[in-house]
């Protein structure tokens, strides 16, 4: 299973030119492989966490969670690019920014366009994303967050999550959908995704939300940073 049934035609060129960018990775499970109908929490490790899953991630199809400013037109993914990702997270000169993104955002836009994407906002539209996103869940298909702050840029070793992930859960569980929870983290030196053994919602919908987004980002760290064989042996 994987996403090529549901991208429009168009993504399979782009898919070919992204693969350029990004070398196929492999993949190591501590525990089964992600079933459909999961929420997968992964790193963004710049660009390379959305383009390696897109273009090699074949365990079952997904959507990606994703700002909103990248679904709303050529305009609107300029402006975020020059200023939000290339400016502030990736802290280029804004003058270059702006340059080379009359190149990226065009093609960019288009990427986005075809990746059918979840988009997320800091108001009651998040509502619309929620109901689109169960409705994601209930045709077999994952969700794909990347819930760490990069508001400084992103970083090997992740500072915090938002917790967001754990209220879109606690939606579904009220539904009853006891969501499979996978944290997965692409290590960039390496070209490895450490896939994480699940955890059910059911098993943490007591707990302070903070205190979950707090539990996962650890973990999230001790995939990137601990010892391979020791984590192996963790299983």
């Amino acid at each position: 299973m994987d996403n090529e049934k549901n991208r429009p035609w168009f993504m399979g060129i782009l898919r070919c030119f992204a693969k350029i960018l990004t070398r196929k990775p492999k993949f190591i499970y501590l525990g089964e492989k992600i079933k459909p109908g999961s929420m997968i929490l992964s790193n963004h490790a710049g660009k390379k966490g959305p383009l390696t899953l897109e273009c090699y991630f074949k365990d079952v199809p997904f959507r990606f969670w994703g700002t909103h400013e990248m679904n709303d037109g050529l305009r609107s993914v300029y402006r975020y690019l020059t200023v939000t990702y290339y400016h502030n997270k990736k802290h280029w000169p804004l003058w270059l920014a702006r340059i080379v993104c009359l190149i990226v955002a065009p093609l960019t836009n288009l990427f986005y366009r075809g990746l059918n994407l979840l988009p997320t906002y800091p108001d009651n539209r998040l509502l619309g994303t929620y109901k689109e996103s169960i409705k994601t869940l209930q045709n077999n298909q994952s969700v794909v967050i990347f819930p760490e702050d990069s508001s400084k840029g992103y970083f090997d070793h992740l500072t915090s999550f938002h917790p967001g992930f754990f209220s879109f859960a606690k939606v579904c569980y009220s539904k009853g959908m006891d969501l499979p929870i996978y944290v997965i983290y692409y290590r960039r030196k390496t070209k490895e995704y450490i896939v994480d053994k699940p955890i059910m919602f059911s098993q943490i919908k007591d707990l302070a939300r903070e205190d979950v987004a707090k539990q996962f980002c650890d973990r999230a760290n001790e995939l990137g940073e601990t010892d391979l064989s020791k984590l192996i042996e963790q299983k």
